[in-house]
């Protein structure tokens, strides 16, 4: 627990990418998206709560016309590694055979958690499923799994902001930074 603003500014380490890098990049990847689909209409899922505030800037960039969903996926619950178990923790309440689906995901790092969504989603039989990740970090990947697009490919640091969180904090940071471990 958080108990000042002194301790929470303390563990931001440093700024990764800037809250103008990340805008530029989302006209870029809605630009990617509204060209797939030429219209017609999507289903924009969002993985909770990590991925959140990047859903809220996708569905505004896009022209075409979308909808909202919302799966929560857990497999982080307290510290800064994955505990490597995947829970479902809310499903989605679309009927996504009749929807192009565009999961916006926040992070994919060992890639279990978008694995088991996208293997859920798929046997639902959507008219087509792609990915949408904000962040890439293959040097954790753990399964086969690659994003339509991603918008940054980060080192193995644990980052925090932007929705990304440690302990339920610094999603509300509008950049995304390296998380301080450092004890102070």
């Amino acid at each position: 627990m958080i108990r000042s603003v002194e301790e929470f500014n303390s563990k931001i380490k440093s700024v990764m990418i800037s809250e103008e890098q990340i805008k530029e990049k989302i006209a870029e990847a809605a630009k990617e998206i509204d060209s797939w689909y030429d219209g017609t209409p999507i289903l924009l899922v969002s993985i909770l709560k990590g991925a959140f505030v990047f859903m809220a800037d996708i569905c505004r960039a896009v022209t075409v016309p979308c909808e909202i969903g919302f799966m929560c996926a857990q497999s982080y619950y307290s510290g800064t590694q994955s505990s490597g178990i995947v829970n479902i923790t809310m499903d989605l309440d679309h009927d996504v055979s009749k929807y192009h689906v565009v999961i916006i995901e926040d992070i994919i790092d060992t890639g279990r958690t978008l694995n088991d969504v996208v293997k859920l989603l798929r046997a639902r039989n959507p008219k087509s499923l792609r990915i949408v990740t904000l962040l890439d970090k293959p040097a954790r990947r753990v399964v086969e799994l690659e994003a339509d697009v991603t918008l940054f490919t980060i080192p193995d640091k644990f980052i925090i902001g932007y929705g990304l969180d440690c302990g339920e904090y610094f999603r509300s940071l509008p950049y995304i930074a390296e998380y301080n471990e450092e004890e102070k």
